[in-house]
């Protein structure tokens, strides 16, 4: 009976959220939006909750996340990586300055202590990866000329994590400076080891997947990607980022072939991913924080535009290209509820918690929609038509780093 009614919880869930997403594309916006109403309506306080399905989700979920960033990692190669970073440092530390102190500073003022406002900064300055993954891909943007900057700027906030994520945790612990600098370094040396894996190896890499079969390239792509993914998570670092570094590593044939063969998969656990969100927050503790969290959401949302408008301003995209940038980075998401979670189990500030799910579920909805209006509104309010991008270095009539649209 169990089985039975976990297949029919599953299949009534799955069903859903095709007809959700044929709703969203028939009036041409992300369905995203949509599959997170469904999982606040089948979750904890909802309409309908899950019972024998809802573990079977959480873990598909952490596949979807994985996914999403193994895809996003496919459409670059290692080169470009590097050149982005390289360029758009300056951009990541503008990220943080703009959208990790309203955090912090809102803690502080509503008399949470030193160790909520770090929680809370955290909470407020990293994007989703998983939710503007999939808002790059409905749009059709991941080869326009200002994806490059946008990942750039996510994977600055990813790589950060290597280094906040074990602070956080010996900051919760109340863990002595030897040991969470222990904790620190070993984080730090595994992202060095994937990221300097990626870019010396590749090619050896690629060859060693390649397969003229689609079924074993699936199995040995997907295979690998999660399994490095479980390490870098295992060793304190995100799963995300080592799934991504998995995608740069991969190149030519050998990632075109692993996206066509991974796009339903990503599709599917992408789409359980953002239900599982939903399914962990509980309606009734959402209003009693709204009014904060719908400050500090709108004020962020303004912050994460202005980061993306000046770091593409300064990879010299032109003016609908820097509005692109700014409105697609709003969204916040698994980062942000894992720091979120891991001080609710410390018992850091029980508002907090309830703070967060809030302030995310307003911007993982809002995000998606910045990222589609953000530039026409901004021809309207502002007028004019497009400013030209400014010739690169060289000559070139074009951003560098324009290239990186796909992979060679």
């Amino acid at each position: 009976m169990h089985g039975a009614i976990f297949l029919i919880e599953l299949g009534g869930l799955i069903l859903a959220l095709g007809l959700l997403g044929r709703f969203a594309g028939r009036y041409g916006f992300s369905p995203i939006p949509l599959y997170l109403l469904a999982g606040l309506a089948f979750g904890h306080g909802g309409l309908l909750p899950l019972g024998a399905s809802e573990e079977f989700v959480a873990q598909a979920s952490e596949i979807g996340v994985v996914l999403l960033l193994l895809m996003l990692g496919l459409e670059y190669t290692a080169a470009d990586l590097v050149g982005n970073l390289r360029k758009q440092y300056p951009a990541g530390i503008v990220d943080f300055v703009l959208n990790a102190l309203p955090g912090a500073a809102a803690a502080l003022l509503m008399g949470w202590g030193p160790v909520a406002a770090v929680v809370l900064a955290g909470v407020t300055w990293i994007s989703s990866s998983g939710v503007i993954a999939k808002v790059l891909g409905d749009l059709g943007r991941v080869g326009n000329r200002e994806t490059p900057v946008i990942l750039s700027v996510l994977v600055f906030e990813d790589l950060a994590m290597a280094v906040y994520l074990p602070l956080l945790t010996a900051l919760l612990s109340g863990l002595s400076i030897a040991a969470g600098s222990v904790t620190l370094g070993v984080a730090l040396a595994v992202a060095g080891f994937v990221l300097f894996a990626a870019v010396r190896y590749g090619r050896v890499i690629s060859r060693f997947v390649s397969s003229d079969d689609p079924e074993k390239l699936l199995l040995v792509v997907l295979g690998l990607t999660l399994l490095v993914a479980g390490i870098a998570q295992q060793l304190q670092v995100s799963a995300a980022v080592g799934a991504f570094l998995v995608g740069i590593a991969l190149s030519g044939e050998v990632a075109e072939g692993a996206h066509a063969v991974l796009v339903p998969l990503r599709d599917l656990f992408a789409a359980v991913f953002f239900v599982f969100f939903g399914l962990n927050t509980n309606p009734e503790s959402i209003p009693p924080v709204i009014v904060p969290a719908l400050i500090l959401a709108v004020l962020t949302a303004i912050t994460k535009i202005a980061t993306g408008y000046w770091a593409a301003k300064r990879a010299r995209i032109g003016e609908k290209g820097r509005w692109r940038a700014g409105g697609a980075l709003v969204a916040r998401g698994e980062f942000s509820i894992v720091i979120a979670g891991l001080a609710i189990s410390s018992g850091v500030e029980p508002r907090l918690g309830a703070l967060a799910t809030a302030y995310v579920l307003l911007l993982v909805i809002i995000g998606p929609l910045t990222a589609r209006y953000t530039e026409p509104v901004a021809r309207r309010l502002f007028g004019g038509g497009e400013t030209p991008a400014a010739p690169a270095e060289g000559g070139a009539g074009t951003d560098a780093s324009a290239a990186a649209g796909s992979k060679p």
